[in-house]
């Protein structure tokens, strides 16, 4: 069964193309890496999903949901982590998931369970008094996944959620988002321009001045080679 389907996604600013006929499956329990470096249309197809802004043509299908159709049905459905924090820092982990979780219609211990269930499963419920302004980076992106999936979305989308980390925090999270794919089913979309991130056994989308180049298994995509001189082969550029 579909997590997510796009297609013949288009979407110009102007004259200018930012994509052009983007189409890919992703199925339920999958973890795919949309790979490409700045400027390769990947805000902008994070806009279009997360229905922030219209394209000009295309079909999205968000677990068997067309955006279009239904959109607050489909966005129900979907969990968003954003490149940018939008967390509230003078408040505490747990007040920032108890605003959203109300935003979702749940509150009281209908809330707390939802949320102490999430910050568990993030190595985060033993931080949940803490301000978020005094958490380091690493603790702050597992409080935004833990709180995306408050409502249980059947597809989380992360745009670079990395960002800024270090390189031992970058795994550990790649490893915890790995882990929902695995133990809940979750259909999860992660932008990013390092390849680091991406495991052979992945779903790959390798985008690159608002068209795919490459799709399919990484592994299978990379063969013999590293990702990174793949993917520099391909736009002409290191990431």
């Amino acid at each position: 069964m579909s997590g997510l389907r796009v297609q013949n996604l288009s979407h110009s600013y102007g004259a200018k193309q930012a994509l052009k006929d983007v189409g890919f499956e992703i199925e339920r329990g999958r973890f795919c890496a949309l790979l490409g470096p700045n400027g390769a249309g990947k805000s902008t197809l994070y806009a279009i999903l997360t229905g922030l802004l219209l394209p000009n043509n295309g079909t999205i299908e968000i677990a068997d949901t067309l955006l279009h159709e239904t959109p607050l049905r489909a966005l129900a459905k979907m969990g968003i982590v954003f490149q940018q924090t939008t967390l509230d820092l003078d408040l505490s982990v747990r007040q920032n998931l108890r605003y959203f979780a109300a935003l979702h219609g749940f509150a009281g211990k209908a809330a707390d369970i939802r949320i102490d269930a999430a910050l568990d499963r993030l190595g985060m419920l033993e931080r949940a008094g803490e301000k978020v302004r005094a958490l380091n980076g690493g603790h702050k992106r597992r409080t935004e996944i833990a709180r995306a999936l408050l409502h249980e979305p059947e597809v989380l989308l992360l745009d670079e959620p990395t960002v800024g980390l270090d390189s031992q925090t970058r795994i550990a999270i790649t490893e915890h988002v790995h882990r929902l794919c695995t133990e809940v089913g979750l259909t999860v979309l992660w932008a990013t321009h390092l390849t680091d991130e991406v495991r052979p056994t992945d779903e790959l989308i390798l985008l690159h001045k608002g068209e795919i180049l490459e799709r399919g298994i990484a592994a299978q995509i990379c063969g013999a080679l590293p990702l990174a001189e793949v993917f520099m082969r391909k736009v002409g550029q290191p990431i």
